[in-house]
């Protein structure tokens, strides 16, 4: 979905004051309804999925080119290029396909991390790029998010030095979910961008209600030192095809190109191609998302439980117990919930679902918390 059309859609649905009627999009529900809601006979919250997808439209997409499947995909891999390119208003040039997102974080991290080089980033936060730069001899500054659980953008300039080669910025966050004010973010990265890369990670863009809220794809076109991540994982439900994408000033993505080593196939190229037609879906999982969101702030808020109001597929709350025991007494239950993010042990992360999954873990939670 285009990004003008996005934001016209986000103005007219007005999916930020709550649960919009689905109307047309009633077709894609049922389509769903006969699906099993278990994996291995577990209710997974874990891994901020979208359990809506693939879309029709783009199962018959990876159906169809299993006949191509013995081919090399250049030709289909170029074709996805070029739309992409034409989404975020760049050249192809600017453009990185990837095998998922987390591999063009660790192309990035690997490209900005090698040499003794130093990185900054919130904590918590996503942590895969860090990781990565830290078995390759990276140093990495983890700076606490402030009192409101957002990125210390402050604190986190002050870590800067002769050494960074890179600030890391999930927006929104992963695991608190929170969302930097645009203009403190644009603001931050213009200036200190001549003194680190910048990576801004967008894998949970997409769920963003503000239909006025930037991509800092924005300042890549201004050709500053910014690189963004977006994946094809969570709002096309496609998780299990590992495919994402960087968006980078064509220097900047020549570079990162040749520390990329998982590309992806043919299946998953034709499916991301065939999901930026497929308008319903995008729009259909954006309206569910807010609808289980809304399920669990309710819920959260009648068991006196504290959470984060969330601009993702998950929603961060406060369990008050150690989330170690809180996630083996759930697994009991037959629900999986999101991993520990030390140091905030007696927060949880619960990935948003359909409503038969919202109210599985509801229950569960409760017997939990009793």
């Amino acid at each position: 979905m285009k990004n003008i059309d996005r934001r016209h859609w986000l103005k007219t649905v007005g999916l930020s004051s709550g649960f919009a009627i689905l109307g047309p999009l009633d077709t894609i529900a049922r389509d769903f309804e006969a699906r099993p809601f278990k994996v291995n006979g577990m209710v997974k919250l874990n891994s901020n999925e979208n359990p809506f997808g693939p879309s029709k439209e783009v199962r018959a997409a990876i159906t169809q080119s299993f006949d191509v499947a013995c081919r090399y995909p250049f030709k289909a891999l170029s074709e996805l290029v070029e739309m992409i390119a034409e989404k975020e208003g760049v050249s192809k040039n600017h453009i990185v396909v990837t095998g998922g997102s987390t591999e063009g974080l660790h192309a990035t991290g690997l490209t900005y991390g090698l040499g003794g080089r130093e990185l900054i980033a919130a904590d918590p936060t996503f942590q895969a790029m860090l990781r990565y730069a830290e078995n390759f001899g990276a140093h990495v500054h983890r700076v606490p998010v402030n009192a409101n659980m957002e990125h210390d953008l402050e604190a986190m300039s002050k870590r800067v030095n002769n050494k960074t080669g890179l600030i890391f910025i999930c927006n929104p966050n992963n695991p608190t979910g929170t969302l930097l004010n645009k203009s403190e973010l644009s603001d931050f990265c213009t200036s200190m961008d001549n003194k680190a890369m910048i990576f801004s990670d967008e894998a949970y863009y997409d769920f963003i209600t503000e239909p006025e809220y930037p991509s800092m794809v924005e300042l890549v076109k201004k050709g500053r030192n910014i690189i963004v991540s977006k994946t094809f994982s969570k709002v096309y439900g496609m998780a299990g095809l590992r495919i994402g994408y960087l968006v980078a000033r064509p220097d900047i993505a020549d570079r990162l190109k040749s520390s990329v080593m998982a590309n992806t196939n043919i299946l998953a190229i034709e499916a991301a191609k065939m999901a930026l037609k497929d308008d319903d879906f995008y729009k259909f999982s954006l309206i569910k998302n807010t609808e289980a969101k809304n399920y669990l702030y309710r819920n959260f808020s009648e068991m006196g439980l504290e959470y984060i109001p969330s601009h993702t597929n998950f929603v961060f709350f406060k369990t008050g117990m150690d989330i170690r025991e809180v996630n083996a007494a759930m697994k009991k239950e037959n629900v999986l919930i999101g991993r520990p993010f030390p140091p905030m042990y007696n927060w949880a992360r619960i990935s948003t679902g359909t409503m038969q999954e919202m109210e599985v873990f509801i229950q569960a939670l409760k017997k939990v918390m009793a």
